[in-house]
C-alpha cells in the first residue's frame, strides 16, 4: 500500500510538472511581450521556485552572497538541467548554451524566451559572437551564468575548466562570480547525486531519480568575487575553478558565513535573513 501511495504521488507531480510548464509557455508567449526586464525576471524567480518545490528541492544561499544589481559572469559547476532554476530561483541570469537545444521541443523555446545565449561548439567566428554578446549583456546589467565544465557530473569531482568564455569579463571589466552547486539530503545534511544528469541518462530518468530521493536541499555556496584586471583568462578559469573547489570541499554545516537557512521555494514574505532582509527581498 505504502508504495502504491508512492507511485501516485509520483504521478502527481509530475502531472503537476506538466501544467507548471503550460503555465510557463504561457506566461512566454502572452505576457513577456508586454513585460519590461524587471518584470520578466520576477515571473522567471517565481516559476522557478515553485518547480524546485514541486521536485522536493529547497534552496540554501551559503558563503559570500553577492550584491545582485550588477552585471557579471556567474560561474558555476554543472550536476543536472535543475541547476538552470536553482540560479534562477535566487537570481534570474541569461545562460550559455549549446545551439542544439534551440531545436528541443518547447524546452529550446522557453530556453529562447527567458534569454539564452546559444553558440555554435566549433565555430571560431561564433565563439566571438557569443563573447560579444555576454560582454555586451554584462554591460547593460544582467547576469550570465556559465558552466564551464563543458559537461555534467555527479557533483562528487570537479572537471577542468574551459576558459574561452572567461574572456568575456576581462573585456568589460566585470566581476566574475564562482558559486558551487551543491545537493544534500533535507534531512540528514549528506550529499545526494539523485539530481545528476550524466553518461546514458535521460532528461526524464533523471527527473524520476529527483521525484522518487528524499527531499533536496540545493545549496548555492558563493566564493568571494573575482575581479580580472590582468589576468589572463586562463588564470581567472583557474581562480574560479580553485573557488568553487573549496566551497565543494568545505563542510557548511557550522560555517559563520552561512547567511540563510532552508531559504526555499515555500519561503514567505514574513522571513528574515541575519541583516534583517526578508527572504524575499535577499533571494532577489
Amino acid at each position: 500500500m505504502r508504495q502504491l501511495r508512492g507511485l501516485a504521488m509520483i504521478a502527481l507531480r509530475k502531472l503537476a510538472l506538466c501544467l507548471h510548464l503550460l503555465r510557463g509557455v504561457l506566461t512566454c508567449a502572452l505576457l513577456f511581450p508586454w513585460c519590461g526586464a524587471r518584470a520578466r525576471e520576477d515571473h522567471i524567480r517565481r516559476w522557478s521556485r515553485r518547480l524546485l518545490r514541486i521536485c522536493g528541492v529547497e534552496l540554501e544561499l551559503m558563503g559570500a552572497v553577492p550584491e545582485t544589481r550588477r552585471g557579471a559572469m556567474v560561474v558555476a559547476n554543472h550536476i543536472s538541467w535543475l541547476d538552470i532554476f536553482v540560479i534562477h530561483s535566487w537570481h534570474p541570469a541569461r545562460f550559455v548554451a549549446k545551439s542544439e537545444i534551440r531545436g528541443w521541443p518547447v524546452v529550446g523555446w522557453l530556453c529562447e524566451k527567458t534569454g539564452t545565449l546559444f553558440i555554435e561548439r566549433g565555430r571560431k567566428r561564433d565563439a566571438h559572437r557569443v563573447l560579444h554578446d555576454i560582454t555586451d549583456c554584462m554591460l547593460q546589467g544582467d547576469r550570465v551564468c556559465v558552466f564551464p565544465e563543458g559537461t555534467t557530473s555527479d557533483g562528487t569531482d570537479l572537471l577542468p575548466f574551459h576558459a574561452n568564455l572567461m574572456q568575456a569579463p576581462l573585456s568589460g571589466g566585470l566581476p566574475v562570480l564562482p558559486v558551487a552547486l551543491v545537493y544534500v539530503d533535507a534531512a540528514t545534511g549528506q550529499r545526494t547525486t539523485a539530481p545528476a544528469y550524466i553518461g546514458e541518462m535521460t532528461l526524464l530518468q533523471t527527473l524520476d531519480a529527483i521525484l522518487r530521493a528524499p527531499p533536496m536541499r540545493a545549496q548555492l555556496r558563493f566564493a568571494e568575487a573575482l575581479q580580472g584586471n590582468d589576468a589572463s583568462r586562463r588564470l581567472l578559469a583557474e581562480r574560479a575553478r580553485e573557488a568553487i573547489l573549496l566551497q565543494c570541499q568545505t563542510d557548511m554545516g557550522s560555517s559563520p558565513d552561512r547567511v540563510m537557512t532552508r531559504a526555499s521555494a515555500f519561503a514567505t514574505e514574513s522571513e528574515a535573513g541575519p541583516d534583517g532582509q526578508r527572504v524575499s527581498d535577499a533571494l532577489r
